[in-house]
């Protein structure tokens, strides 16, 4: 996959909020206070838009309950995904926290809410499985 190709417009066309699980799978864990969440983009085409709109300050902003440090996005080149290391945001983490989520196993579901824009024809091919509407 070309690392620069241009993202997909969604000014130029119609567009939609979808929920990034629509485009995404995820997965996270943590080192000690730190969080790691594996953002996985579900079809390689899909990459640019995401990287346009799945910022670390994003990020960041939809998860701000949680994190309390910075966040850095890292590419993982050949795989189409996103690693992103969410700093003090674990409250500590382990036996130090008191958190539901200590060791932030629900962390990729949450950013997984997050709503991304799309062009409207590209959101009719996202609805959810098992959905006839």
């Amino acid at each position: 996959m070309e690392q620069a190709q241009a993202a997909i417009d969604t000014r130029d066309s119609a567009s939609v909020e979808v929920p990034l699980i629509r485009l995404a799978w995820a997965r996270s864990g943590d080192k000690g206070d730190t969080s790691n969440i594996g953002v996985i983009v579900r079809r390689p085409e899909w990459l640019p838009l995401l990287r346009a709109q799945l910022t670390p300050e994003r990020v960041k902003a939809h998860l701000a309950h949680a994190i309390q440090g910075r966040v850095t996005r890292h590419e993982v080149p050949g795989i189409a995904a996103f690693n992103f290391v969410c700093e003090q945001a674990l409250g500590g983490g382990g036996m130090a926290s008191l958190n539901n989520d200590a060791l932030g196993k629900g962390m990729a579901q949450m950013l997984l809410t997050l709503p991304v824009r799309v062009p409207a024809d590209l959101a009719q091919d996202l609805k959810p499985q098992g959905d006839r509407s």
